[in-house]
């Protein structure tokens, strides 16, 4: 049976003695309170409202021929719209996410304002709020930016003037250096003694994924969909052609080359059906319980006591709890990824405390700055265009016509370089 819609109270506003409801996230006011006027205006307004024959998305009174939405209105209209079209195979993508993260402050400060009256400076305002917030500079710039979507696609619907989109979008990004935004560091390249020390600490499907970064430049994302036919294995450089990548939305094509040493580390994980991932978690996983297994003391001197025994259960029940409420999933996702890295961080640092003397500790990096480094050799070794085509960046002065020579270079890289 479907869930009767709440019905939203006549209160008082204090200030002005009016009789008030909220609705949709306006204040509609009725008159003095508690006033036979004010009450008949609420009974009427309710009944208008949540009478089941009344459709419910009726628009408000149109104002100068557009109809007179809050903020909040045209917010959740845009939500019903962002959850049908951002979505890739039957599954929101991040961009939603993104969307409601700059829906927020715009929500805070102006949710009950008429969608109508939003302009530069109250959008200045928002980012404002934002750069109180602590947010970064970059990040504060990309949600401005989805703002200003949020109101052109509201244009487009015809409910808000164009005007309203025309004013905001006079509104320029903050500039480095000109602003109270908070900075953040460029992403460098990730020196190899780092990435060496990892590499010892994880999983091999997760240590494969790290030189396979290395030698061929490839995405975080794209290194965790790889499956074996996606490779085609014709030449002596091979071709991997991601089902899925950053840029498929714009009609780009994405083909990396793997070299023989990049040949030689995917090998071992090729033995499995055409269209499995190759690095599971779960074989991740087996692989770690092995580990455990082969490296407990068979020959154990002391006691075992029974608050070790109790210890021991209680951690196999917990165990057992989260692996049924948290099944490991069929292939790695980007964060999943970027969480093995960060372990393999943590347990190279426990190593190198032990050590005698103490080693250097691992300094954090992450899965893109393996980009970086493929990036930084490449260039230095052949030249920016051969770094460029082995990233998968695309140029706007290079048409379709030199396609074919890009991935020849990109080859030529491959079998030299990974």
């Amino acid at each position: 049976m479907p869930r009767m819609p709440r019905i939203p109270a006549y209160r008082l506003h204090k200030s002005s003695g009016q009789a008030r409801v909220i609705i949709d996230g306006r204040h509609v006011y009725l008159g003095l309170h508690g006033s036979a006027e004010s009450r008949e205006a609420y009974a009427r307004l309710i009944a208008e409202r949540f009478t089941p024959s009344v459709r419910a998305k009726t628009l408000p009174v149109a104002v100068n021929g557009f109809p007179d939405l809050s903020i909040n209105e045209l917010l959740l209209r845009y939500i019903e719209f962002a959850e049908r079209y951002y979505v890739k195979d039957g599954k929101p993508t991040k961009e939603l996410v993104c969307m409601k993260e700059a829906m927020r402050p715009l929500r805070t400060l102006f949710g009950e304002l008429s969608a109508q009256e939003f302009g530069p400076l109250k959008l200045k305002a928002v980012r404002q709020h934002m750069i109180d917030a602590g947010l970064s500079r970059g990040v504060i710039n990309q949600r401005v930016n989805r703002i200003k979507r949020i109101l052109k696609w509201g244009v487009s619907e015809e409910l808000l003037p164009a005007a309203v989109h025309e004013g905001v979008r006079t509104v320029a990004g903050l500039r480095f250096g000109r602003s109270a935004a908070r900075e953040t560091e460029p992403v460098g390249p990730v020196a190899d003694q780092w990435v060496d020390a990892v590499v010892l600490h994880v999983a091999p499907q997760v240590a494969t994924m790290i030189e396979l970064q290395r030698f061929t430049g490839m995405r975080p994302g794209e290194v965790v969909k790889m499956r074996p036919c996606d490779i085609d294995r014709t030449n002596d450089v091979w071709l991997y052609e991601p089902y899925d990548h950053k840029n498929r939305w714009r009609g780009h094509r994405r083909r990396i080359p793997l070299g023989p040493k990049a040949q030689t580390l995917i090998q071992p994980f090729l033995n499995r059906p055409g269209d499995d991932f190759l690095f599971s978690p779960q074989e991740a996983e087996g692989h770690r319980n092995t580990q455990r297994a082969v490296h407990r003391d068979p020959n154990r001197k002391t006691k075992i006591y029974p608050c070790e025994l109790r210890a021991q259960e209680a951690r196999k029940v917990q165990s057992r709890s989260r692996r049924s409420k948290r099944p490991k999933g069929q292939r790695y996702t980007s964060d999943s990824y970027r969480r093995a890295i960060a372990y393999g961080i943590a347990q190279a640092n426990r190593s190198h405390r032990k050590a005698v003397p103490a080693k250097m500790e691992v300094p954090s990096w992450h899965p893109n700055q393996l980009r970086h480094s493929f990036a930084t050799r490449v260039r230095k070794d052949f030249g920016v265009e051969a770094a460029q085509v082995g990233l998968g960046h695309a140029r706007t002065d290079v048409v379709e016509v030199y396609a074919e020579k890009n991935l020849e270079l990109a080859a030529k890289v491959a079998r030299l370089t990974g």
